[in-house]
């Protein structure tokens, strides 16, 4: 059995590092510090290489077509599906619709499933710590079906009352859609046991896993959850790609989500007859390049050693936690128990993006504002957060030079 602190010494963040070319370069005269990995992760030269490798010698359009490069952009871009597949542990792969982002699969599911399965009267239920695109979409159907909007709400450490949420879920309750993790605030929620107080219920449940994909391994059939979204580019992929994970037996039922090439099996002015799924969700070009680029981040993050990896970062953050904590006027918001990924913190006397501003003078990188979270920052009463979100390349010595930041900030306005 290999102990914690092993695990740590077999993480080698100095040769992840390396991966990254953009962790070379200086900003302002100073070495890149990017903390700013819960809005967007930087990409592995191997990433950028195979949507290179692409347009240099496969690019062509997918599906249908008898020549060479068809039919090898085709294979790669099929096979990327075969790599969610497996780095979600789906039972099959046509339950991978690719999408845009994580805002895409909620909306798909929003306007496919729900628009069949919500009806007048109706209830959806979403936590108090989601991102607008788990929020909006259900307001826009609640509308269009004159459903109600129900939402569980959070404790001071930023976690979903259970007791709350259980009590809230009942006869009128059609669907359930939750984040995995908090993207303001890096609050791990308990999916599993949320599924399964829902599915007592026969309710259905969508995950917003756009956050939990770069730091857990995630299993959809242990889970048990209905639907998963999730973008590349939060897991070291590029941006304009992502996944949505559906149920066979709940994406075979649901109508299409858009119009198009590719969607349909045959079309006559009478009639349209739909494509198998999951082609039946993917109208038009799709994003090729993205793609295959979303299969290489699976690839890259199949080489690393997860136990080490969740080790590593779990131990950045609690050292992150300590050290600004230990600022004087400085205010963490979000202490939950399970956490990952995320600091979110204001400054007392100063507003968060004037923090951001002069931290970026100092070569970091961190995001400031409501993070689409304004329901979150109301519920704190902050208007915004400077939010620091750490990836498998942040190191200890970057944590300091943002402590070192905040000192500056500090000096600025004392």
């Amino acid at each position: 059995m290999i102990s914690h602190a092993t695990r740590e010494i077999l993480f080698d963040v100095a040769r992840v590092r390396k991966d990254f070319p953009i962790l070379a370069r200086n900003v302002r005269g100073q070495n890149l510090v990017y903390l700013d990995n819960a809005a967007t992760s930087q990409k592995p030269q191997a990433v950028i290489d195979s949507m290179k490798r692409y347009y240099e010698t496969e690019n062509s359009n997918v599906h249908r077509g008898v020549h060479t490069l068809s039919e090898l952009a085709t294979r790669s871009y099929e096979d990327a599906r075969l790599k969610v597949q497996r780095f979600i542990n789906a039972a099959h792969s046509h339950e991978i619709v690719f999408v845009r982002g994580t805002t895409e699969g909620l909306n798909l599911v929003a306007q496919t499933y729900g628009r069949t399965h919500v009806g007048k009267g109706d209830e959806v239920l979403i936590s108090g710590l989601e991102h607008h695109s788990n929020i909006v979409p259900w307001q826009i159907l609640c509308q269009q079906n004159e459903a109600a909007l129900r939402v569980a709400p959070i404790n001071d450490a930023g976690e979903i009352v259970i007791e709350e949420y259980e009590r809230l879920l009942s006869n009128g309750t059609k669907l359930v859609s939750i984040a995995h993790i908090s993207n303001s605030l890096g609050t791990i929620n308990p999916v599993k046991h949320m599924i399964e107080l829902a599915h007592r219920r026969g309710i259905p449940v969508v995950l917003d896993g756009a956050q939990a994909v770069p730091h857990m391994k995630v299993d959809v059939r242990e889970l048990d959850c209905d639907f998963y979204t999730f973008s590349a580019h939060k897991m070291y992929g590029p941006t304009g790609i992502g996944a949505l994970y559906g149920k066979t037996a709940l994406l075979s039922e649901m109508p299409p989500y858009q119009g198009g090439g590719d969607m349909i099996k045959s079309v006559t002015f009478e009639k349209t007859v739909y494509n198998d799924l999951p082609y039946k969700f993917e109208a038009g070009t799709p994003n090729i390049a993205g793609t295959i680029g979303f299969g290489s981040a699976i690839d890259y993050l199949g080489r690393l050693d997860w136990a080490s990896v969740i080790s590593y970062e779990r131990d950045l953050l609690s050292y992150a936690t300590e050290a600004l904590a230990s600022i004087k006027g400085l205010r963490i918001i979000g202490t939950a128990k399970e956490k990952a990924g995320v600091l979110s913190f204001v400054l007392e006397n100063v507003h968060p993006h004037d923090v951001g501003t002069i931290l970026d003078r100092e070569g970091i990188a961190v995001r400031t504002g409501h993070h689409c979270a304004q329901p979150v920052m109301d519920r704190f009463g902050v208007p915004a957060t400077a939010r620091a979100s750490f990836a498998i390349y942040n190191t200890k010595e970057e944590v300091d030079a943002l402590v070192k930041g905040i000192y500056k900030v500090k000096e600025v306005f004392d």
